[in-house]
Parts: structure tokens; C-alpha cells; sequence
């Protein structure tokens, strides 16, 4: 008899996750959760750790754990097309708190490497070590606490992440940390609420990061400023993201899932192909049409129409989704 397929991280963590809030009252949790949704969405930089105690990272972990995996895996997916053949030899994740993007870059990369996470609250790094437990490629992990901010100093890394943190830092402090990890990095993924300060935070990065030389791997197929007039719109993607119970007690919602908006750049100092084009809206489906709004090389925003005439592009816009690239790539037959 076969040996049943290994879990992969998305569903060990789910399962690491599920019974974490065991023994914390339900209200306590949702309060938890509530506060906590408030200051991630805000703009407002706190002067303490957001994650205070035990009740709040078990709350953190089992409400926004799932989404920021989802968030950071798809930008890495989008930055592993870019580099196609290249996988990290370390990561480092910077504010890493109970270590998601631990989860998704080994949800990329498969095998194990050395992984640092940096966070200032001691209880999400303690939590964190104890979820990684359960999944061996990161059961070496280093749980560091660093305050993170001016004078941070980081160790060199292939792959430096910095997710749901940049909205935590004061302008000053965002600005020395992006610097500290361009200083540090081959690779840096940045992600950010997909809202109008969180796309501000990320332009705002990207610009130091191609500053410091780095080239922009994802979404953008370009690395030029972006097309987006500032205040008339920003650019954002979304990841499923399925629903626990805890989710369902919080927002009363019915649905099974619900979807993460994230804004993210992603950037290196690699040989990069980045997409031709990028999907930057929902393509709306119409009788005999696919309305496609594209993120172009130009650099420029520009809405194509893909038909029936088209024949076979017709038929992969039609499975085309939001931050997928544009054209799709060829389809892998296997042969060499």
C-alpha cells in the first residue's frame, strides 16, 4: 500500500491553528480580533508591539494568520514566475510576528533552508515556535525578538519578507527598514493591506528599493514609476482565504471563505522576467468577450478585449483571473 501524500503548509498549518484558541472565551477572542483588525487597517504607527499577550496572538493566529499566508503566497508564486529556476538558499522575514510568511515561502519552495524571523512581541514569537513545531521545514527556525526600526541591522539573506508590517512604523522608521533590507537582500517581498495607504506604503518601498538597484520582479511587468495618478485609484490583488469559525463569529458572515485584498511589491537583485502584462482588476465576463484591465510594460494602464475570434486566448481569458499575468504563459507539456 502507498504511503499516504505528506500535508502540505497550507493544510498543517490549518491544523496547527485549529485548536489554538481552546480555552480563551469567545468573546474575549472576537474582542481581540476586532481591536486588532481596527489597528492593521488603520494608518495610525503604534509605540508598542500590537501583539500584547497570549489572548491576543492566539486571537492574531487564528483570525489573520490564514489571510496573511494566502496574501504572501501569492505574491511569492507571482515572484517565483519571475525567477523561474531560482530557489532561495535562506529567508529571513522581518516583523514576522507568528511567522506566516515562514509558512508560505515553504508553501513555494519546497525542502528545508534556514530561516530567521524578527519580531519585537515575545508572545507572537513564542506561539510561532510553538505552531512551527508541527512542520518540519521549519522546525529549526530562529525566533529572535529585534525592535524594528532605526537602528535595525540585518544579516545578509536571499530572501528578505516584510509583511503587514510597514502600517506598525512611523515614516522614519518604514523608510530605515526598507533601506536595512535592501542592504541585506538578493530578493524582497513586501506586503501590505490592498488599501489606499497600504498600496502608498508599498509605492513608497518600491521606490527606495529601485533606488537601491533592485529590479521589480512583481506584480509590475515593468520598473518604471507607476501608471496609477496618485489619489484616483491603487493597485491591489485578493486571495481566498477559508473561513474558521472564529472568522464566521466575527463578521457573522455564512460564506465558507472570504477574500484577502493585499497590496505587495515584490523586487530583486536577480535576472528578472517579469510578466509581459499584469491583470489588475476582476476581468469581467461578457456574452462572447473577456474585458481584461492590464498593468502594461510601457509602462501604462490599458483595457484590452479578448473575443471568440481569438480562439485559444479567448478560452485562457476566460480562466484568467485578478494578478494573473497577461498573456498566460505556455503550458508546461512536459517534454524536454
Amino acid at each position: 500500500m502507498n504511503a499516504p501524500a505528506p500535508a502540505s503548509p497550507a493544510d498543517t498549518l490549518r491544523s496547527a491553528l485549529a485548536g489554538l484558541l481552546d480555552g480563551l472565551p469567545p468573546r474575549q477572542a472576537a474582542q481581540a480580533v476586532e481591536r486588532l483588525i481596527a489597528t492593521y487597517r488603520g494608518a495610525t504607527p503604534t509605540a508598542a508591539p500590537i501583539l500584547r499577550d497570549r489572548a491576543d496572538v492566539a486571537a492574531y493566529a487564528a483570525y489573520r494568520m490564514p489571510a496573511t499566508f494566502e496574501a504572501v503566497r501569492s505574491a511569492l508564486a507571482a515572484f517565483a514566475d519571475a525567477v523561474p529556476g531560482w530557489t532561495p538558499g535562506d529567508h529571513l522575514d522581518v516583523g514576522g510576528g507568528t511567522g506566516a510568511a515562514a509558512w508560505a515561502v515553504s508553501a513555494t519552495w519546497g525542502g528545508k533552508r534556514p530561516v530567521t524571523v524578527l519580531d519585537w512581541a515575545e508572545p507572537a514569537l513564542a506561539l510561532g515556535r510553538e505552531l512551527a513545531a508541527a512542520h518540519p521545514a521549519l522546525t529549526d527556525t530562529r525566533w529572535q525578538r529585534s525592535r524594528i526600526g532605526t537602528a535595525l541591522t540585518l544579516d545578509d539573506a536571499d530572501l528578505v519578507t516584510v509583511s503587514y508590517v510597514l502600517n506598525e512604523l512611523t515614516e522614519g522608521d518604514r523608510a530605515a527598514l526598507v533601506d536595512a533590507v535592501a542592504g541585506a537582500a538578493r530578493a524582497v517581498v513586501i506586503v501590505e493591506p490592498g488599501t489606499p495607504d497600504g498600496y502608498a506604503r508599498v509605492i513608497e518601498a518600491r521606490d527606495r528599493l529601485i533606488s537601491a538597484g533592485f529590479r521589480v520582479a512583481a506584480p509590475c511587468p515593468h520598473s518604471a514609476a507607476c501608471p496609477i495618478v496618485p489619489g484616483t485609484d491603487w493597485c491591489h490583488f485578493s486571495a481566498r482565504v477559508s473561513r474558521s469559525s472564529l472568522h464566521r463569529q466575527v463578521k457573522g458572515g455564512s460564506l465558507a471563505y472570504e477574500d484577502e485584498k493585499f497590496s505587495y511589491v515584490a523586487a530583486t537583485r536577480l535576472p528578472v522576467s517579469p510578466a509581459p502584462a499584469r491583470v489588475v482588476r476582476r476581468p469581467q465576463i461578457r456574452k462572447g468577450q473577456v474585458l481584461l484591465d492590464l498593468c502594461e510594460t510601457d509602462p501604462a494602464l490599458r483595457r484590452t478585449t479578448v473575443t471568440k475570434r481569438h480562439g485559444d486566448l479567448y478560452r485562457a481569458a476566460r480562466d484568467t483571473d485578478w494578478g494573473d499575468p497577461w498573456p498566460p504563459p505556455p503550458a508546461d507539456d512536459g517534454e524536454e
